[in-house]
């Protein structure tokens, strides 16, 4: 991974920024099993390796491995990064929000109860540790981090809450702002009630973008680099109820074999353009 520049170091304290801005999402986080895909608390690790990837993520017993719903909220952190990038202002891995502006960017409520899973969804991120070979030099050298190094609760002097602030990781923060690995993504995603609906999405719009012939993935393949603690049966059988919904916005899915006869999931975009969120085309430099 290279250093952030001198002129990218983060200063000072970033606040969220209101308004409309198309939805972003980190590419190693789409390509790569980093979190839990079952509502459910898991602790059991997820040590993951292909090639020269290695991926390990362990979890407290407190709070359990962050979720994929968890990391709706890196994806507004670095929608808001990028989009501040974009428009000239200085960002920082420190950041700051209330309460109601993360929970309406990703698609919640803003009850009383929201506030408290989006607060246990934060001691997820902090608590879930992360150690990975990905933009490393070598294979046998690991960043190690948490998806939060901290957050805290503000208040004013009189105790009255003013929001949240978080720090991300340097590891998080250099793949958005230095190598730019980010893609847009559409903001049915949100709407997306299922783990493994949720990380085929993520999969798809890395691997699949708008090439015309589209792309295909063994399913035994999918169920590896999953993470998923399902067995491949139960996995599969989620995928073909996904492929005949139809579910995933922006793809068209469809469920084949390949020459020894495994399945075999097909998909290719659509031709609505599923990568905006207002009704503009917008030509971005992570479009693919």
């Amino acid at each position: 991974m290279r250093p952030i520049p001198t002129d990218l170091q983060p200063t000072g304290l970033f606040h969220a920024r209101a308004g409309k801005m198309a939805l972003r999402d980190a590419q190693d986080l789409m390509a790569w099993p980093f979190f839990s895909l079952a509502k459910s608390r898991r602790v059991t690790p997820i040590d993951f390796r292909m090639g020269e990837i290695a991926i390990r993520v362990e979890a407290t017993s407190e709070h359990g491995m962050a979720t994929i719903w968890d990391a709706d909220i890196l994806i507004w952190a670095a929608s808001q990064i990028v989009d501040a990038r974009d428009n000239g202002l200085r960002t920082s891995r420190m950041m700051a929000a209330t309460p109601h502006e993360i929970l309406s960017f990703i698609g919640r409520g803003t009850s009383a109860r929201e506030y408290l899973l989006l607060k246990a969804a934060l001691d997820r991120l902090q608590s879930t540790t992360v150690a990975t070979s990905i933009r490393q030099p070598t294979e046998r050298r690991m960043h190690r981090f948490s998806w939060i190094n901290e957050w805290k609760e503000r208040a004013d002097h009189r105790g009255r809450p003013l929001g949240i602030e978080l720090v991300l990781p340097d590891w998080f923060y250099a793949g958005i702002m230095v190598d730019a690995f980010v893609l847009t993504i559409d903001c049915a995603y949100f709407d997306l009630t299922g783990g493994i609906e949720r990380w085929l999405y993520r999969l798809v719009r890395k691997h699949g973008g708008r090439q015309t012939h589209g792309w295909s993935f063994d399913l035994r393949h999918l169920h590896v680099k999953s993470g998923a603690l399902s067995a491949y049966k139960r996995f599969a059988f989620e995928v073909r109820g996904i492929v005949r919904r139809q579910s995933l916005p922006g793809y068209r899915l469809a469920l084949g074999a390949t020459q020894a006869g495994e399945p075999l999931l097909t998909f290719k975009a659509c031709h609505r353009d599923p990568f905006n969120r207002f009704g503009k085309t917008r030509a971005t430099e992570d479009s693919l």
